[in-house]
């Protein structure tokens, strides 16, 4: 065998070698999935080390809203229970503010930045990334709704009172999930209205924080516009969440608790499937007419 043949055998060897190896297997479906998930949460994770003061200005700005919140309602002789209303409403809005900054306007940021390309070329899936970005700020957005949570009760002698461990857990779990969903459906909605995202994203923060109930039970509000804001998963979750958690909150409660659980998981399903279908209408507009958003400029 010549030496040039011996060669080339030699190197086809070590190529099948590499191909057959279990570094080289190609991962679809879930491992494709969960895998997108890690690697777009192990940035935000790595960052948040990095930058701790953030953390502290996540944490301490939030809470001066709250201090000023409680003072008003005992400067007006409000029911105790709304002390614990605005603790709550302060812890949560640390989900609203990363669903609005690190998913909705994300896709636009991304755009912005030259990488949304890269995301659409990959194999993997649009709502896996967003996914995986989300995750990857929650550990900020967890220890800034622990942190108001034990200093407004800390500070403030809030008590709890659970009725049902069980029923608190799936409300909240089902309003995480359509909130998330809400949040994949708002970032290609974002994207496709193009410029007009950053000014979306702002015009939608307080409003939000208005209609929504994070300082108040939306039951003070008109019926028709409570009703409306319950369209956010956020409104209804938070409301039966103080129904379980403090012992008179059924008086302020805007629904049953049986009937939020059923109108979030409802939630649940319609945001995640829409969010699925407008993800993969701003592939294929990217994919077959070479743009990103509805504008033909």
């Amino acid at each position: 065998m010549k030496p040039s043949n011996a060669k080339f055998i030699s190197q086809e060897g070590e190529i099948n070698l590499a191909v057959h190896s279990k570094y080289s297997r190609k991962d679809t479906g879930w491992r494709l999935f969960l895998k997108t998930i890690i690697a777009r949460a192990y940035p935000r994770l790595i960052g948040q080390q990095r930058e701790v003061s953030w953390m502290v200005f996540d944490v301490i700005m939030p809470m001066l809203a709250v201090i000023a919140y409680v003072f008003v309602y005992r400067a007006l002789n409000a029911p105790e229970e709304y002390i614990g209303f605005v603790v709550m409403g302060g812890a949560m809005t640390a989900f609203w503010m990363n669903i609005l900054w690190s998913m909705s306007s994300q896709l636009y940021w991304e755009k912005e930045q030259g990488n949304l390309a890269l995301y659409i070329m990959a194999p993997n899936s649009m709502m896996a990334i967003l996914l995986g970005m989300a995750l990857g700020g929650m550990l900020a957005t967890a220890m800034r709704a622990v942190a108001v949570t034990l200093m407004g009760s800390f500070i403030f002698g809030v008590t709890y009172e659970v009725t049902s461990y069980l029923q608190l857990f799936s409300v909240f779990m089902l309003a995480m999930i359509a909130l998330y969903g809400m949040g994949m459906l708002m970032a290609s909605a974002f994207l496709l209205f193009g410029r007009e995202a950053w000014h979306m994203a702002n015009l939608a923060q307080e409003p939000i924080f208005l209609a929504s109930g994070f300082y108040f039970p939306i039951k003070s509000l008109p019926f028709w516009v409570a009703a409306g804001a319950s369209i956010i998963p956020l409104t209804l979750g938070m409301d039966a969440m103080r129904q379980l958690i403090f012992s008179s909150g059924f008086q302020f409660g805007f629904m049953t608790v049986k009937l939020e659980i059923l109108i979030l998981a409802v939630m649940s399903v319609v945001f995640v499937v829409t969010a699925k279908i407008l993800l993969a209408y701003v592939e294929k507009i990217a994919v077959r007419e070479g743009r990103i958003t509805e504008s033909r400029r």
